[in-house]
């Protein structure tokens, strides 16, 4: 059995790359004999790091030679049907979609979070591909909805983040551990969103007030240097002593790194499902309504969004006060939501390889094939 992954892979962003890491460990744990061969935009990196096949993802003839000779195509996870971010996220996804559709191969759509989606082309191209899907999976009630909006008829499931399955336990951070902190940590990530980036400020005030309490203050940048950039622009705003975690660290370092803190202040939401698999209490700074979603899921709290004027300061610090102030509940609390989670993530990976494996998966593989060698 051969599937191609599609993705946002290839970027250096940790969140997507945290994603591909859980989707292809879920795969190999039910079908451990399984072929998997990665649509990146850096293909040489993503087969050395993961130890698949990987292609160039701009390549359309790669792209579709690599589809052709699989058994089904998985798109996702992440936010790749919206068109907030680009106006190409939509048209591209959709069409590698669509190739796999053309070559009679099932698509899967994998814990995907849906929009926000503006264009009412980008709808329509959205309705066309995913209505013929072969499973649909989002991660978040509003995700279903907005597919429900589009015209979309068949069954639509929510399911974890598959970053939610990996376990972290065994994961460690030379970094923190040369650190040798004393006191409690609190990790940080930030990413830029509006163009005004005055809420930085507000940011960087309100880790003084922090570090002055006696925490320690960690950076995580979870977007390689591009979020470093932006932490580095917080960490120069700081009259205290605040450290940042090296931009180029491995999944693995980073997930650990969050886990060893107390609390995580974060606006990536990979950063948050980190804090969470680690059962670290966080406190999240929306600009996405898939952010206020995953905090709704796991019960911690939103403090404000950054396009909006509505937080201060002094609320992200109340925020991390309460937080360790009702310490043991907080963490009883996230553990409560969060371990329901953790067992249900790889069912998704599950269901895939059982629908793969239905006779009639097989009969549609046979009938493309034929049509393959006819054409």
């Amino acid at each position: 059995m051969r599937i191609v992954l599609s993705g946002y892979y290839g970027f250096d962003n940790v969140g997507d790359e945290a994603i591909l890491y859980a989707i292809i460990q879920s795969l190999k744990e039910y079908y451990p004999e399984i072929g998997i061969v990665v649509l990146s935009n850096k293909p040489e990196k993503t087969a050395r790091t993961y130890g698949v096949e990987a292609v160039n993802r701009w390549n359309v003839a790669e792209v579709a030679k690599a589809i052709k000779a699989a058994d089904g195509l998985i798109s996702g996870g992440g936010s790749l049907l919206q068109d907030e971010t680009g106006r190409k996220s939509i048209p591209y996804y959709a069409g590698v979609m669509k190739i796999a559709q053309f070559l009679k191969k099932p698509v899967f759509v994998y814990a995907q979070g849906m929009g926000p989606v503006a264009s009412r082309i980008n709808r329509m191209i959205m309705k066309n591909t995913l209505q013929a899907a072969e499973l649909l999976t989002v991660r978040d009630e509003s995700s279903r909805q907005l597919l429900k909006d589009i015209g979309i008829k068949q069954p639509v499931q929510i399911v974890p983040d598959p970053v939610m399955g990996i376990d972290a336990a065994g994961f460690e951070s030379a970094w923190m551990d040369h650190k040798q902190f004393t006191g409690r940590i609190i990790s940080v990530s930030v990413r830029d969103w509006t163009d005004d980036l005055s809420y930085l400020k507000n940011v960087a005030a309100a880790l003084d007030v922090l570090s002055e309490k006696g925490h320690n203050i960690v950076m995580v940048p979870m977007h390689g240097k591009h979020d470093w950039k932006t932490s580095k622009r917080v960490t120069d705003m700081m009259k205290e002593e605040v450290h940042t975690l090296p931009h180029d660290c491995s999944i693995e370092e980073k997930m650990a790194a969050i886990k060893a803190s107390d609390v995580l202040l974060g606006m990536r939401l990979h950063a948050l499902i980190f804090a969470s698999t680690g059962m670290t209490p966080f406190a999240a700074l929306s600009y996405d309504p898939k952010i206020d979603s995953f905090a709704s899921i796991v019960n911690q709290p939103v403090i404000g969004n950054v396009s909006e004027n509505n937080w201060t300061a002094e609320d992200i610090v109340a925020a991390i006060e309460k937080i360790f102030a009702d310490y043991p509940d907080e963490l009883k609390k996230l553990e409560e939501r969060v371990a329901p989670l953790q067992k249900r993530a790889g069912d998704t990976a599950k269901q895939v390889i059982d629908l793969l494996l239905e006779p009639s998966a097989g009969s549609r593989q046979m009938i493309s094939y034929s049509k393959v060698r006819n054409r």
